[in-house]
Order: C-alpha cells, then structure tokens, then sequence
C-alpha cells in the first residue's frame, strides 16, 4: 500500500528544468560531435534509464533507500579502489572501469550520489550532538576516505565536489559557528602557505599536469600556451554574441576548427555560447538557478533532518559543479575536468544525477503538514540555538 502523498506535492517543475536541460544536451553533443550517432544515441539512452531510475526512487520512501546508507559507502569506496587497481586510463587519468554487460562506467560520479545519501544519513541520526568531537572526528574521516580515493585517480576537481558537498550538509545540519569560524581560521593561512609552496614546485600529491594549470590561472602571461583551451572557448562564447550562429553552422567554429578537446564534455558551454548566443547560455544558467531553488525549497520543508540533508547535498551538487564547468568555459577557475550536469556527454552522469533527483522528488512528496508548523517552528528555534553553541 502506497503512502498517503499528495499528488500536489510532487514537484513536476523540477523534472521539466532538468529534462529542458537535457534536450539542450543532446542538441548540443550531437553538434559538437558532428552528428555522431552513436554517442547521441548513448546519451538518450542514458536520459531514459535515469528517469525511469528517478521514477523508481521517487515513490520509494527516502527513509527505506537511507537504511542501505552504509552499505552504499563501501559499495562506492570498493569501485572507487578497483579504478585505481584496475580502470582503464583515458587522458592520463583512471576514472573509468568496464563492466560486463554495463560497459565502461565512471565511479566517482555515482559515488557523489552515494556519499550524499550516507551523510544524510550519518548527520541525520546525530544532527543533536553534532557539535562533539567524537561526531565530528568520523564525519571527518568517513570524508577523507573517498576524497583520498577520487583525488588518486587523479581526479582533484571532482574530490573537491564531493568535499563541498559534505561540508554543506554538515553545515546545514546545524555544526556551531565556532567550528565554522576555527576551520575558516586554519584555511586561510593554510591557503596561502599553500599557493607559495605550488609556485615553488614543492607539492607532492598533486601531479605535474595539475600544477602547471593552477599556475597558469594565477599567472596567466607566464604559462599562455597552457590557457590555450580555455582562451578559445572564451572566443567561441563570444563569437555567438546575443543570438548565437546556429545549431550545427558550417561556420569557422570551435568544433570545425579543432580548437578544444572534449568540447562535447568539459567545454560544451562554449559550444553553447558559440551555437546559442548570450541569450541560450542565460537560459542554461537560468534553468541551473531554477533546479537549485526547488532543491533547497523542498530542504526547508522536508518534514525531517535526513530529508533536509539530502535536498542540501543534491543542491551544493548540481549548483557548485554547473558553476565550475562554466567557470572553467570562461577562464574563471583553472582548466579542469568536471561534466555540466544534464547537458555533458556521460551516462554514469546522468544515473547518478537522476537518482539524487528522484530521492529530492520523494522527499518532496513528505513535506511539512500545516498543522505542524507549529511544532517545526520550535524545532527550527531549537536547531538555531545549537547552531550558536547554546
């Protein structure tokens, strides 16, 4: 027997931004790759399996999928290890690993998903002592495990993805300032420390490739042929101007000229700009507001913690890694490879994004009763006192 949900509270809005961005996505790639028909077809077959995963996860209560938490970090930290023992090398980088039957799969992807549900879930059953150390010291190394693995492959800019991610929703979970203002205390100095020792060459665990772009960005007259990617998508954005050239123009374009790699994936949002113009690249970023709002609209009126944590990490998810791709796109933040959600090529992507869609949904369907306002009211009071350290 299915819940008593209403069908009022299922939010039909998010499905239509996130499935507007996915025909964007399929236009886009199919430009970019010059109609390649296969790699269209893997991407539409990737928008139907995730939502029929999204459905699938919508109507399961969240507090039923949360049981398995545990269970889905280790799934995630395994794979995540088998990449590094055994996944394929593309780029000079492991990230993938083939799977019979599945094919070639990207686990970091489905692990920001998975590592989102077990936070939710291990914040959610200690969201009243958050604040102790003996909470906090797990929570810290149950973090440390898949960043370390991630930022192995190496994959840095994702790690930082799913770093983000946790501290959100540690956050949000109601952690005291103090904490918050002692953290931004060492990080500070530590940042600098550290931009001086980079410049100095003196930072083993990140590999050479890594520094020379993090140098780039800082000095970018120093290292110009290592911004060549990046100055080129900025030209393809602004070669589009307010309407942009076209779907598929035989215009001197990006994709025509050979001018970036992976334009279907890590640029695709100059290929956006180039295509579509300003007018198409603020309707992408516009659609990216839009799903962000209903995810943190549907937190503050889950009708409990992990319900709030879980529409939290999938917000910072989808808002922070969409701001780098395009940040990377107009030479904001150093050249770096991260997909822009529902639009780059990738189905491992698209499952895992469409999975956290459909657990948001399903918290969505549990919202706040208004003859329980009152009562949450006394909680939020209550959650506002501990964040104070009261």
């Amino acid at each position: 027997m299915l819940p008593d949900w209403k069908r009022k509270n299922f939010d039909f809005k998010l499905i239509l931004f996130v499935l507007a961005l996915n025909v964007i996505g399929i236009l886009m790639i199919a430009s970019a790759t010059d109609q390649n028909s296969v790699m269209v077809q893997r991407q539409i077959i990737g928008v139907l399996g995730g939502l029929a995963v999204m459905f699938v996860l919508a109507f399961i209560p969240y507090q039923k999928t949360l049981r398995f938490a545990p269970v889905y970090y280790i799934v995630c930290c395994v794979f995540l290890l088998l990449v590094i023992l055994y996944g394929s090398i593309h780029g000079g980088a492991k990230r993938w690993i083939v799977i019979p039957v599945l094919g070639q799969l990207q686990p970091s992807e489905f692990a920001k998903a998975g590592i989102i549900l077990f936070f939710a879930w291990y914040l959610g059953k200690h969201v009243q002592s958050i604040n102790r150390l003996k909470i906090i010291l797990p929570a810290a190394g149950f973090a440390f495990i898949p960043f370390l693995l991630v930022a192995s492959e190496p994959d840095l800019s994702t790690s930082i993805v799913i770093l983000l991610c946790i501290l959100a929703m540690v956050y949000a979970a109601g952690i005291s300032y103090k904490w918050v203002f002692g953290i931004l205390a060492v990080i500070v100095p530590f940042a600098l420390i550290f931009i001086r020792l980079l410049m100095d060459g003196m930072i083993p665990f990140l590999k050479d490739y890594q520094i020379r772009r993090i140098l780039a960005w800082i000095d970018k007259s120093k290292y110009a042929d290592l911004n060549l990617q990046q100055n080129n998508s900025v030209m393809a954005i602004g070669s589009g101007q307010l309407f942009g050239k076209g779907l598929n123009n035989s215009t001197l374009s990006v994709k025509g000229g050979n001018f970036l790699s992976e334009e279907q994936t890590d640029f695709i949002f100059a290929v956006i700009g180039e295509e579509l113009g300003f007018i198409g690249c603020i309707a992408v970023i516009l659609l990216y507001i839009l799903i962000v709002y209903e995810c943190f609209k549907l937190a503050g009126k889950a009708i409990d913690a992990e319900g709030k944590l879980l529409c939290t990490g999938m917000g910072v998810w989808i808002s922070f890694q969409s701001f780098c791709n395009i940040a990377v796109a107009t030479g904001i933040f150093p050249n770096t490879g991260l997909p822009l959600p529902f639009i780059s090529y990738g189905v491992s992507s698209l499952l895992s994004l469409y999975a956290g869609i459909g657990i948001v949904l399903n918290v969505g369907l549990q919202r706040k009763r208004i003859s329980d306002q009152d009562d949450f009211s006394l909680l939020d009071q209550a959650e506002f006192q501990l964040r104070k350290g009261v």
